[in-house]
């Protein structure tokens, strides 16, 4: 998929994803952050990051916990309006929990060839069994991210 233009927004949201992850790696948790937001007022509806180590959770990625807190907080189990922004393509799990929720748009920097989901691996969205594929743009501030996890990744070997 071709970088494509940023969505308009008002706010500088996948700045703000970054800042989650880079919380996540200094908690020593892979560093990958997401916002969840509402697409029609452009509100911060959840922010987290990878807590996977903190958890002993291996469901506890960053797409996930912004995606429960949200649906658990307004008890539904569908988010039309929101759109998620994350600092990594998201992986099989996350893509097909994106899908189920109906997110309206997913924005996320660095592509991930090893475990993606999206343009990488299986491509989730592009499975005839796949009910709800959200508007996509990847790739946004994808050097950012690669720099990141590299970085964080470097420092544990």
């Amino acid at each position: 998929m071709p970088d494509q233009p940023r969505p308009h927004l008002e706010h500088d949201f996948m700045g703000l994803a970054f800042r989650q992850a880079e919380a996540a790696g200094a908690r020593d948790e892979v560093p990958i952050g997401a916002l969840l937001v509402d697409s029609a007022t452009g509100q911060v509806l959840a922010a987290d990051h990878n807590r996977v180590e903190e958890l002993h959770d291996p469901t506890a990625h960053a797409e996930m916990l912004v995606i429960r807190a949200v649906a658990t907080g307004r008890k539904e189990k569908r988010l039309p309006l929101c759109d998620l922004y994350v600092t990594l393509e998201p992986c099989p799990m996350c893509a097909t929990a994106i899908s189920f929720a109906r997110i309206r748009r997913l924005i996320y920097a660095a592509r991930d060839p090893k475990g993606g989901g999206i343009e990488h691996g299986p491509r989730i969205f592009q499975q005839p069994t796949c009910h709800h594929r959200p508007e996509l743009f990847g790739g946004l501030d994808e050097t950012r991210s690669a720099t990141l996890l590299k970085t964080f990744f470097q420092s544990k070997r």
